[in-house]
């Protein structure tokens, strides 16, 4: 029996997972090339995108974007002020942490001006045709349009476990937290007076309670999606987990919040087990 089999226990139409360690895929379950909507773990696809973008000198992290005050960096870290849809400023930059959709959307149409191509074209060139993700496509919002499977999916999170399309020191920039004071709000899961996220991806960090596992290091780094998709990359152990889903989270939030942790333990405690290190 593996640690995924857990997963045939979730009240949703289709689930498929994988475990990775070192960057490589060890184990999966169900259908991994059924493709799907991904929704909010599109995000760190754009980021990282983007970083592409900014390695070739087409863009900054700190050029002005939106507001007054407010940079590429702002807007991929969720500080730019901007509200969760809609592109008019709530609040000035830097000043609290607002999980938000338009921000990313604003990120993209910098790319696109920059560029002069779609943001999907810039998204398919930079990322999806390297990293042969060839079920992969972006359709829609940059912010929660990418339609993927499980296979290309866990190219991506190998990807970020392993650069190849930008430098590590780019990696590691989008990995660590940004603005690390401000408070926020996971959408779905709870309010923290200290909310880190970076480039693309939520820090774990010390929230309590979380989506990820109980015992994941507060480095973990990761994202999850309202159609009930989800992934996390744990550095201290170099391991990821990805789950993806087909039922809005919002519809099994309350047993999402107690399943995907559930997993995210028996994960760390396989791997520790079998690999005999001690969390």
């Amino acid at each position: 029996m593996s640690v995924l089999d857990l997963t045939s226990e979730w009240p949703v139409p289709h689930v498929s997972a994988a475990i990775l360690h070192g960057g490589k895929v060890a184990s999966t379950t169900g259908d991994v090339d059924r493709v799907q909507r991904l929704a909010s773990i599109s995000k760190p696809m754009t980021a990282w995108a983007i970083l592409v973008a900014v390695e070739e000198g087409v863009v900054s992290l700190d050029q002005p974007v939106g507001q007054p005050g407010c940079t590429l960096r702002h807007l991929l870290s969720h500080a730019g002020g901007y509200p969760f849809d809609g592109e008019e400023p709530i609040s000035p930059p830097e000043s609290t942490r607002i999980y938000s959709n338009s921000g990313f959307s604003l990120a993209a149409r910098a790319v696109e001006a920059a560029t002069d191509m779609t943001f999907a074209d810039y998204l398919h060139e930079a990322v999806f045709v390297p990293l042969a993700m060839t079920s992969s496509v972006l359709r829609g919002s940059a912010a929660a349009g990418v339609r993927s499977n499980l296979a290309d999916t866990c190219r991506f999170v190998a990807e970020v476990m392993r650069p190849t399309l930008i430098h590590a020191s780019t990696a590691d920039d989008a990995k660590r937290t940004h603005y690390p004071t401000l408070a926020g709000i996971v959408p779905g899961v709870g309010r923290y007076a200290q909310c880190p996220w970076g480039l693309g991806f939520e820090v774990r960090g010390a929230k309590e309670p979380h989506w990820t596992g109980t015992i994941n290091s507060p480095r973990t780094f990761g994202h999850f999606g309202g159609s009930g998709t989800m992934f996390w990359i744990d550095p201290d152990l170099d391991l990821a987990l990805v789950a993806l889903a087909d039922r809005d989270f919002d519809e099994w939030a309350d047993d999402a919040l107690e399943l995907w942790p559930q997993l995210s333990d028996a994960v760390i405690a396989e791997f520790a087990s079998s690999a005999g290190v001690t969390r």
